[in-house]
């Protein structure tokens, strides 16, 4: 059993995530982000005393095949290496851009890469004991890849901008347009806004 399904079944049982974040030993974000994508108990967390919540309205997914006529281009997969390391299945591009992860045609979660592609996403795949986003996103993207053969990764270069003499960084403007806009469930700002 994986440590998500174990998630879902403590949550299942009616413990709070605190409680299921310290029976395993893992930690509360990963444990309620779980729980927020499994949806249990309607999106919120689960506790026994849970109050109910107005639902925002929500948002639309975001369909690879959108990015890719956008101008986003397949640039490679997520999958598991013989030695059951996160690797991408070939070289990437040293460019600023942004990325996007999917299954199918579901676009999972995306991200601005500022030191470039090819850096950002070696980060994910072999995280520091303090890149608490790179952590996070190697559990979940192992964790997918346990029933899933693999996660596409998409890409763009936007060009930087202008306005009124100032400089608008294009990479990061489209990452935020994609998280405010769209539904990611591997990003956490998408859920929050």
């Amino acid at each position: 059993m994986s440590k998500s399904e174990k998630i879902r079944e403590l949550a299942k049982s009616g413990m709070s995530t605190a409680e299921i974040a310290r029976a395993l030993g893992i930690r509360y974000q990963f444990a309620y982000g779980v729980l927020r994508n499994a949806d249990v108990g309607g999106g919120q967390r689960p506790t026994s005393n849970a109050v109910p919540v107005t639902a925002k309205p929500s948002k639309p997914p975001l369909l690879a095949s959108d990015l890719k006529t956008a101008g986003f281009e397949h640039v490679g997969c997520w999958i598991l290496s013989a030695e059951q390391r996160l690797v991408i299945d070939r070289e990437l591009p040293k460019a600023v851009g942004v990325y996007a992860f999917a299954k199918g045609d579901a676009v999972l979660y995306v991200g601005v890469a500022t030191i470039g592609l090819a850096k950002r996403l070696y980060f994910y795949g072999r995280p520091g004991v303090s890149q608490r986003t790179s952590l996070r996103i190697n559990a979940v993207i192992i964790d997918e890849l346990a029933r899933h053969p693999k996660i596409d990764v998409y890409a763009a270069f936007p060009p930087d901008l202008e306005w009124n003499g100032l400089p608008i960084h294009g990479s990061a403007g489209l990452e935020l347009g994609l998280i405010k806009k769209y539904a990611l469930p591997w990003n956490m700002r998408s859920a929050g806004q």
